[in-house]
């Protein structure tokens, strides 16, 4: 059994700061879009790492699933350049695909497929070390052993697993997050809730992931609405929130919700399905799947949030309550009232169901699950049904 969390995280206000105080010579700083610039944040940390006597050179316009491509251009600035920092900030994409870097930065032979059999990563920190620096709150990946990069030519998701991963240095620092619409912030928000009930209930959860979990489920649910409205310490609190499920689930794994999402995100001709909006729609209806084996595990979440009764009221309370707040966050309850084509799902639900249940998550989820009984749960969730198998 393994725990491994980032060696340091900073956070409050007023956390990048603390690049003033880190020891080195050069660092890449790798960016996505432009609001990182747009919002004053990336002259705050060339000037913080100049007063720390390190040079800065920047890696712009990480696309949004950064692609191969992407991964191997920025290796290649490193290898030029020759950083012992790499830092990177901004939402999920541009942290994954500098870990992806790091990665052939320090070992440039490898390939993709050398490195996609999880924990099979060689030792890094041989040339950088690496921090990461959130502006959303949801995929966590600050804290985790993770990274998804995709193949466009393929058409392949790689996901990369390896502690060797994790960031050396997490600088949580809420300011950030206050720039995001509140769209993002709903389903960033509902990604977080996602992560830590899927800890929780998986079957590698321990004592050491579990309160991580409970108490960003805990915060999730009483500020994420209040995030949503505007509130500033609510958005600080769900940045803080979003990292304790990251800290669970890197350790404790993830379920179903996840293996699903991953495999619609993009399966549709009507539109991606954002990751956040795809766990939310999904997290009631396989809560009611897996209550036969976590009904315990759902039971003990629902307390913790004020919710009480029977067991079975319990389970059907927490999902009500989901399905509130995703309401309230304007996230549709269905995959048809997300604007699915009922033909087109119907002609690839069966392929999609079989990728699910062969996706990475699947294996931690509390309930075994087989393509068949992955079909029908699809079909619940496009309709709306009860899940009664």
């Amino acid at each position: 059994m393994r725990f491994t969390l980032p060696r340091d995280i900073y956070y409050g206000e007023n956390a990048l700061e603390q690049l003033k105080h880190i020891d080195g010579k050069k660092a890449i700083l790798i960016l996505g879009g432009g609001s990182m610039k747009k919002f004053g944040f990336v002259d705050k940390v060339i000037n913080y790492l100049q007063e720390a006597g390190i040079e800065t050179k920047l890696f712009e316009n990480v696309e949004p699933d950064p692609s191969v491509e992407t991964v191997m251009k920025g290796a290649a600035a490193m290898r030029e350049y020759e950083p012992d920092w790499i830092i990177a900030m901004g939402g999920g994409s541009p942290i994954d695909a500098a870990k992806a870097m790091w990665v052939f930065y320090e070992y440039p032979d490898l390939t993709f497929e050398d490195i996609i059999e999880p924990f099979s990563l060689p030792t890094l920190r041989q040339k950088a070390r690496f921090i990461a620096i959130p502006s959303t709150s949801g995929t966590a990946t600050e804290v985790t052993a993770f990274s998804v990069i995709t193949d466009n030519e393929k058409g392949v998701k790689y996901p990369l697993a390896d502690y060797n991963i994790t960031p050396d240095i997490a600088i949580v620092d809420p300011e950030l997050a206050q720039t995001m619409p509140p769209k993002l912030v709903a389903h960033t928000g509902m990604d977080a809730l996602t992560h830590a009930i899927e800890a929780y209930v998986s079957t590698a959860n321990s004592p050491f992931t579990d309160p991580l979990a409970i108490k960003a489920i805990q915060m999730v649910v009483e500020y994420l609405l209040d995030s949503y409205e505007g509130d500033k310490e609510a958005r600080a609190q769900m940045h803080y929130a979003q990292c304790l499920a990251g800290m669970a689930f890197t350790n404790a794994l993830l379920g179903i919700v996840h293996s699903m999402a991953h495999k619609t995100g993009a399966a549709f001709s009507t539109g991606h399905i954002p990751h956040g909006c795809a766990n939310a729609i999904y997290l009631p209806y396989v809560i009611q799947f897996n209550k036969k084996n976590a009904k315990d595990r759902y039971v003990d979440i629902a307390n913790s949030i004020g919710i009480s009764g029977t067991d079975e009221e319990c389970v059907k309370s927490l999902c009500n309550k989901i399905n509130e707040i995703n309401e309230k966050l304007g996230i549709p309850r269905t995959l048809k009232e997300f604007g699915i084509n009922e033909q087109e799902f119907k002609e690839k639900v069966s392929k999609i169901a079989k990728l699910a249940v062969e996706d990475a998550c699947t294996g931690s989820n509390p309930r075994p699950i087989t393509p068949e009984e992955m079909e029908k749960l699809l079909v619940c969730t496009y309709y709306g049904y009860e899940v009664d198998f």
